[in-house]
């Protein structure tokens, strides 16, 4: 549900539904109840907008120069829209925008963002998704394992492609262990995920 707003972008594209958020809020939440209806669990990307970069973050880690009021007018409805329709999951980009966290840490590990911003502001209830853990725009500036870490410290739910899942599953029971990251928090991911499942018949 990125608003492709930059020409110059070169990972969204035609992946976008175009450049008038009215518009893609439309079309994406036709698109989301049509999935939902048949038991898929719709998943909305790139949170906070991944449309307005010059980079791709499979390769680095894009910056958003943009405001606050610039995303709350262009880059943010679309994910509301779909939000207030039922929306069941969303996926975190990997981007770096000052306007929400200030010290330049990936908006996929960021707790201003994650959870701040996504779950008490916006008011999502559903299972967020981490982007891909093995691209450069989170691990070029944390390490596998660390980066799986902090991406549930900031309230991530499931986390995509770890770069070494051996390293991640570690790392984090070292982290519960250790008080970093509460045996409640894991719980409660935990239980989101068995919801989904038995909302999707699984437990059938």
């Amino acid at each position: 549900v990125d608003v492709n707003n930059n020409a110059a972008n070169p990972v969204i594209g035609f992946r976008s539904w175009g450049e008038n958020p009215g518009a893609v809020t439309r079309a994406s939440r036709a698109y989301m109840r049509g999935m939902q209806d048949a038991g898929i669990l719709a998943v909305a990307k790139h949170f906070p907008g991944h449309g307005d970069v010059d980079t791709d973050s499979h390769l680095a880690l894009p910056l958003v120069r943009v405001d606050r009021r610039r995303l709350d007018s262009l880059e943010l409805p679309p994910f509301r829209g779909l939000i207030a329709a039922g929306l069941g999951g969303m996926m975190v980009a990997h981007l770096s925008v000052p306007a929400l966290d200030s010290t330049g840490t990936p908006t996929t590990l960021s707790r201003p963002v994650v959870t701040g911003l996504l779950r008490e502001k916006l008011g999502f209830n559903g299972l967020i998704f981490t982007d891909a853990m093995n691209m450069k725009g989170v691990i070029s500036k944390y390490s596998p394992g660390e980066a799986d870490v902090r991406a549930l410290q900031a309230g991530n739910d499931i986390l995509e492609f770890s770069k070494n899942v051996p390293m991640a599953l570690q790392m984090v029971r070292a982290a519960v262990d250790s008080g970093r990251i509460s045996q409640k928090e894991i719980d409660v991911h935990c239980r989101r995920v068995l919801a989904l499942k038995q909302w999707a018949g699984l437990n059938h």
